[in-house]
Order: structure tokens, then sequence, then C-alpha cells
């Protein structure tokens, strides 16, 4: 923080990342916190055009960010979580994980109703392997075609009618609201979502007492236990952003059966063609543990073979 109490945050120049940022800007001033808003333009901003696969996705998005932060050129950084490594470098931690908002992804079209409306050979845009197998597992019979852009680039495509229909997450529509062409919230038991989706992670520098002071409020318990999971889940994996892997851990509702436990976790490992999907679950209290145990039955089911061939797809 600075020496005039001014919080600096550092945000990617997206539409996204820019509501993001000035809404944990927002949190922050009503507490009494000066803060201004640094935008950074990352690698992943600058390869728009470059799929994923391509390139590979480990820190494109937070690189620049973490350089200015470790630099103290500003004070926190606010991401998608489920674009931050899972191993954080040893200077940085994460200092607040505010409430997730909603986690699935969503079907967007101008004229189909749901997924499964979706007529033979339709194409449906997704930059996300994850999200690609998985709908090619449920419909082999549509056509996944690499869509990548910003929220209003890829609605645009949709609109000019380059897809029958796109996949997104919901929180990034949902918080731009532009949700008028949101036909479904795909069910994490047919699509599960990636580590982290939906969720915000805030950044600081290991150390930074003032700072790690000023964001705890916005620490959201549930949250932090989910995600916590999942990232664990995905670190003992071994993948990233561009292996098909969905995690995704919440809170059961009261008297809901499992032993008295209260949260459930889902994995989901998938061919990239969509042929096999593997699948496991546990139930527990400990974040840690619930990570590691779908984990290890995901690797035991052959997860680990099938991610040595992913860079050949």
């Amino acid at each position: 923080m600075s020496s005039q109490g001014t919080i600096r945050i550092g945000s990617r120049g997206s539409q996204l990342a820019l509501w993001q940022a000035h809404h944990v800007a927002a949190l922050l001033r009503e507490r009494g916190y000066s803060v201004e808003i640094e935008v950074i333009k990352t690698t992943g901003d600058r390869l728009q055009e470059v799929t994923f696969a391509q390139v590979g996705t480990k820190g494109m998005f937070t690189l620049e960010i973490e350089q200015a932060l470790e630099a103290g050129r500003i004070d926190l950084a606010v991401h998608s979580l489920k674009d931050l490594p899972t191993e954080l470098p040893a200077q940085f931690v994460l200092g607040a994980t505010p409430e997730r908002a909603d986690p699935r992804d969503v079907l967007v079209s101008k004229d189909y109703r749901s997924f499964a409306e979706l007529p033979v050979g339709a194409l449906v845009g997704t930059s996300s392997l994850r999200r690609r197998a998985q709908m090619r597992h449920l419909r082999p019979d549509l056509e996944y075609v690499e869509f990548r852009g910003n929220v209003d680039t890829r609605l645009r495509k949709l609109g000019e009618g380059q897809a029958a229909a796109i996949v997104l997450a919901a929180a990034g529509l949902d918080r731009l609201e532009k949700t008028e062409w949101v036909r479904e919230r795909i069910s994490p038991e047919a699509v599960c979502p990636s580590p982290g989706q939906g969720a915000l992670g805030i950044e600081i520098r290991s150390g930074d007492t003032r700072t790690a002071a000023a964001v705890r409020f916005l620490d959201d318990a549930t949250t932090r236990f989910a995600v916590t999971a999942e990232r664990v889940a995905l670190a003992a994996l071994g993948g990233g952003c561009q292996v098909p892997i969905g995690v995704h851990c919440w809170r059961k509702p009261d008297g809901s059966p499992g032993l008295g436990a209260e949260y459930e976790i889902l994995g989901v490992v998938a061919e990239p063609a969509g042929d096999r999907v593997m699948r496991a679950r546990s139930v527990g209290d400990s974040a840690e543990d619930l990570g590691r145990a779908v984990a290890a039955d995901l690797l035991e089911q052959g997860a680990a073979e099938l991610f040595e061939g992913i860079g050949m797809i």
C-alpha cells in the first residue's frame, strides 16, 4: 500500500477484468479506502487470435500483473481465479476469495433454446478444450469450432452467424449483464466447470500485512473451501487450462445424505475426442482431502495416460 494509504489494483484491460477490478475497488471504498486501478496488458491479451493449445496458458493472463505486484507498482491483483496457476510463486499469496458467482457454463444462442435442441451438424463455438471434450461426449454429432476473443467479440461472431451457439462461463455474462441470448445454464453433471470458475482471486504480496488486513473482509469461507478443493485436485492431476479437466465443489444442502459431510466434489477428465469421460466424487469436510481424493480416483482410472497424448491433439 502506498505511503498515502491508497490501494493500487492491477487489472487486465478487458471489459470483464475491469468490471471485476471496479467491483473490488467499490467494496474497498465502502470501507473508507482510497483506491486506484492500473490497467496492465498481458500475454494472453496480446495473443487473442492464437489458440490456447498453441501457446499454453500457464500464467498467460497473470505474468505481467505479477511483475507489477512484485515491483510494488500495485498492491493487489484481481484475477478470474481459473486463470491463476494453482501454485503461486513464494512472493505472492491469495489474500481473499470473494463470494463466488454462478460457476456453471452457459449455452448462448440466438435461435436454439438448449444444447439438446441444436440440430445435427450445428457449429458450436468455444475456446475451451474442457468444454469441447465434454460436449463431444454428449453430442458427437455437432461440430465444435475455435472461438477466441473477449465476450463482445464472441457475441458479435455469434450474431453474425459464425456458429449456431457458443458456450461461455455464466459468471462473466452475468457480471456484464449480457444474458439476452443465454438459453441454458448447463448442469455441472453434464459439463463440469473449470476449477475456480465463477470465483475471483485477490492476489497480494507475501508479508504485506497492511493490504492483507484491508482485503480480509472480502474473503468468503464457503467459496475459499470450494475453490481450494478444486485447485488441490487440479494440482494433483498436474493439469492446466489446456487440459480437459473439470472440478466442481459445493456445499451440500442441509439434511442431504453423505455421513454428515458438508461438502461434495465432482471431478471429470475427458478425452479430447469425447470418446471417454472419467468421473470421480467424494464428500467430506477437508478441502485438501477432497481435492486429493478426487484426483487420486481419476488417476487410478487412467487420467495420466490420457494427458500424455494431449499435446498431439
